[in-house]
Order: structure tokens, then C-alpha cells, then sequence
């Protein structure tokens, strides 16, 4: 496949960024997107320019590293993260465009690279449970019904990638923050902190700059793991008992 690579290249924070054009010949539509970005890469260092920066670590769809704005949508035309993202998904001859996140609260670092700090700090600011120290409980010592275990299971799997906040036109993070609270909350484990949990990260979440939700759905339209529009309802739930108790 021969490609046109229109990509953002920004020196660092401070520096004004623009869109590059490179052609990128002899890909293998079996190679993956990030494969496809090393092969430009090694390219670049040949003819003694700078690489392109960009986020990857596992490069399994596990870690949410990877995070790539590719034609106007997070992590690309499938359903999946960019890191399992195959050039199969485009075709020869195409123009592709590749730029970072887009949101105030995820600033650009360099090139394609944005800081995400800001999720880390709304876990830490309310994302957890209390466990006393010492060895780990034996799992069945808290019987949990099998309804709320299996939704618990199935939206912890937000790797926090932040896609949902780049697809979002307001720059919410309520996806996010919706599926770490529906997952603590539906165990017994999370209920001594469950009204402080939700009013504590909605506080972070906003002084990080993300938007208000207006119930758009590109959220979960954008997730690699199909976390469901729900959760932000659960969050609201949350939210209304918690304030309506006084935390």
C-alpha cells in the first residue's frame, strides 16, 4: 500500500503545531497502525529528520496508551484501540490524517502525545475502596449478587484511553468517570465511600477543564471496550443521593 500521511507535528506545549504531509510506501495492510507509524519512523531517522512522538506501551488493547485522532475519529475507523487498528482497515492510495486528543484537559507534550494526567488525578481523588492492610480477602468472603459482579466486571474495563473525551464535542469525561463509579459501587467493597466517591471526582473532573455531559453519545460510540451510555446515568443517580445527604 502507498499512503499520504498528513500528520500534527508540535515541537512541545509552548510551540504552535501544524499538520506535515508524508507518502509512506510498502505497507502491509497485515501491519497494524502503530507498526505502520514505526515504519514511517524509521524512514524519518533515515533521512535525518525527527521521528514522530507518540504514545504506545503493551500495543495489545489492554493499557490504553495508544490514542490517535485518525480521519476525525478516536482510534480510528474500527471499533477497537489504535493499537489494534490494521492498515486492512484503509485502502491504497488514501490520505490519512493523525492528530493527538483534542481537549483542554489533555494538553499536547509533543507531536501526538497529550498528557492525561488529569484522569489520574480524579481516581486519586475518589477512585477506591478501603481495605485494611495485610493479606488480600478471599474473594467469595462477600457475597455479591451476580447481576451487579457481572455489570461490575464488565465496565471495569475502562482502560481510561480517553477516547470518550476526544469524541466528545463538550470534552466530558462522564464515561469515564460514569464506569469507575458504576464499577465500585455495584460491590459491597465500594460502599463506604460510595456518596463521597461520586461528589469528590465530579469536583476533580471539573477543575480539570472536561465539559459538561449533554447525553451526545459519541462517548460510547468512540470506546474500544463498549462501555455503555448508562454508567452516566448511574453517575447522576449517584450524585443526586450523595448531595441530597450532604456529602
Amino acid at each position: 500500500m502507498r499512503l499520504t500521511l498528513k500528520i500534527w507535528r508540535q515541537a512541545d506545549a509552548q510551540a504552535s503545531g501544524a499538520l506535515k504531509t508524508y507518502d509512506l510506501d510498502g505497507v502491509s495492510e497485515d501491519m497494524s497502525f502503530l507498526e505502520m507509524l514505526d515504519v514511517l519512523n524509521e524512514q524519518l531517522q533515515g533521512q535525518g529528520e525527527e521521528p514522530v512522538a507518540f504514545d504506545h506501551d503493551c500495543r495489545e488493547g489492554i493499557c490504553g496508551t495508544c490514542s490517535l485522532m485518525i480521519d476525525g475519529q478516536a482510534h480510528g475507523p474500527e471499533v477497537t484501540t489504535t493499537c489494534q487498528l490494521h492498515m486492512r482497515s484503509f485502502r491504497d492510495g488514501q490520505t490519512i490524517t493523525i492528530e493527538p486528543w483534542r481537549s483542554d484537559a489533555f494538553p499536547v507534550v509533543r507531536d501526538l502525545v497529550v498528557d492525561r494526567s488529569a484522569f489520574d488525578r480524579i481516581i486519586a481523588s475518589g477512585g477506591f475502596i478501603s481495605a485494611n492492610t495485610g493479606s488480600a480477602p478471599e474473594a467469595n468472603s462477600v457475597p455479591a449478587p451476580r447481576d451487579k459482579a457481572m455489570r461490575a466486571f464488565n465496565v471495569a474495563t475502562c482502560i481510561g484511553c480517553g477516547a470518550c473525551v476526544a469524541a466528545c464535542p463538550n470534552g466530558s469525561a462522564s464515561l469515564f468517570m460514569g464506569a469507575k463509579i458504576t464499577h465500585l459501587g455495584e460491590l459491597p467493597q465500594g460502599q463506604p465511600e460510595r456518596g463521597t466517591r461520586v461528589v469528590d471526582m465530579v469536583a476533580q473532573h471539573d477543575a480539570e477543564g472536561f465539559g459538561g455531559c449533554t447525553n451526545i453519545g459519541e462517548c460510547a460510540g468512540a470506546c474500544p471496550k463498549e462501555i455503555p451510555l448508562d454508567v452516566i446515568s448511574q453517575l447522576n443517580k449517584d450524585l443526586r443521593t450523595a448531595l441530597r445527604n450532604g456529602h
